[in-house]
């Protein structure tokens, strides 16, 4: 039967936006935050006291958990905001002194930005590499942008707007082959990809309210401990109180005031969830979704799909139906208690190589909790 002919109910509002964060978050998420506010509401490292204890335990424990995913040591698992924060970290870190980086055709602002700051205040030169359909093509393409002076690769493992898995492994040996730093963008790929420092990245950086089902206001750092990077803020640290100098080491140097005990919390038992229900279950089902949303859309003629035969993808999909700005199809939809993200993705580079600078994509990412029924009532909708 035609997706058009079908009587689905379902509940609203659905929810396929979880490239921006996922939602809903699992029980044993928000367990977490709210016995860490009634039971831990100390501050980790400022104090002896009980409470002071349980709070500092709680964050070494997510840093454990997230240590143990991807393959690092616990003291260079560093606790960020976001993302964002995490990539500043490290790209302002590294390349303060100058040099030239490399950083490709579909990155999120979260590099672009610091990267165009960093080369208008005439501290480093870049170069964007463009990115193919053929991982092949793509690694060439980074290989010929490198120079003597290059400091470092940054790339997204996965594009957040249309899914493409990047090369990352063949990067990352061809930056150990140069002795050139890689810093990673796993916002997409962590918790769906088998991601680990033991695939050559130097620092990785991540969300932990994506993939990893954390609350806002989690990201990681996690670095081999190799590189060593400028601290972006100074401040208290809980350690060294008495020197007038940020502490050198790990975590410390890069953590500045109070760490977000709940959002530890949160990404800890978000980690702990992803390891029982298995993340290449995760991939696969989020995966067979999108492929039901693909080849319900190949039966609408007015409707063009952003993926390429050649690449790999991770379970995000972007389009746009013809003649239609995809802002308005994203908000019918919204309309119809379906909810999709909609223009440029904080991407610009990105939707330049797709073509869709203009307007963007309507981009499609369903989660763990997400459904064939909410699959077929949102083509329906459509």
């Amino acid at each position: 039967m035609p997706y058009s002919e079908r009587k689905i109910s379902v509940r609203q509002p659905v929810y396929f936006d979880n490239a921006a964060t996922t939602f809903p978050k699992p029980l044993s998420v928000r367990n977490a935050v709210s016995n860490t506010i009634a039971y831990a509401g100390g501050n980790p490292g400022r104090g002896g006291h009980p409470l002071a204890k349980r709070a500092g335990e709680t964050v070494y424990r997510a840093r454990e958990s997230a240590a143990q995913l991807f393959g690092a040591q616990p003291e260079n698992v560093v606790l960020t905001l976001n993302c964002t924060h995490a990539l500043n970290l490290a790209i302002y870190g590294l390349l303060y002194t100058g040099g030239h980086a490399v950083i490709s055709s579909m990155e999120h602002n979260s590099v672009f930005r610091p990267i165009a700051a960093l080369a208008r205040e005439r501290i480093i030169t870049y170069s964007i590499a463009q990115v193919s359909p053929d991982s092949a093509q793509t690694l060439a393409n980074f290989r010929r942008l490198l120079r003597p002076n290059t400091k470092a690769v940054i790339c997204s493992l996965v594009s957040n707007v249309t899914g493409q898995i990047l090369p990352w492994r063949e990067l990352a040996a061809m930056c150990k082959e140069n002795g050139i730093a890689f810093i990673a963008d796993g916002a997409q790929g962590c918790g769906v990809l088998p991601v680990s420092l033991s695939d050559g990245i130097s620092v990785l950086c991540t969300a932990g309210h994506k993939g990893l089902y954390g609350i806002m206001g989690s990201g990681l750092l996690v670095t081999d401990g190799k590189i060593p990077l400028k601290p972006l803020m100074q401040g208290g640290t809980g350690s060294l109180s008495m020197s007038a100098a940020q502490p050198d080491f790990l975590p410390d140097a890069l953590e500045s005031g109070t760490v977000a005990v709940p959002a530890a919390a949160a990404l800890d038992a978000g980690i702990r969830f992803i390891a029982q229900r298995g993340m290449t279950a995760i991939f696969r089902h989020e995966t067979a979704l999108c492929e039901r949303l693909i080849q319900g859309l190949k039966q609408k003629p007015n409707v063009t799909v952003f993926r390429d035969a050649q690449a790999e993808y991770a379970p995000v999909v972007s389009f746009v139906l013809d003649g239609e700005p995809p802002a308005d199809t994203a908000a019918r939809l919204a309309a119809k208690g379906f909810c999709v993200r909609a223009g440029l993705h904080c991407a610009p580079l990105a939707h330049n190589t797709l073509g869709t600078s203009a307007e963007g994509t309507v981009r499609f990412s369903p989660s763990v909790f997400s459904t064939a029924a909410e699959t077929d009532a949102f083509l329906h909708a459509l």
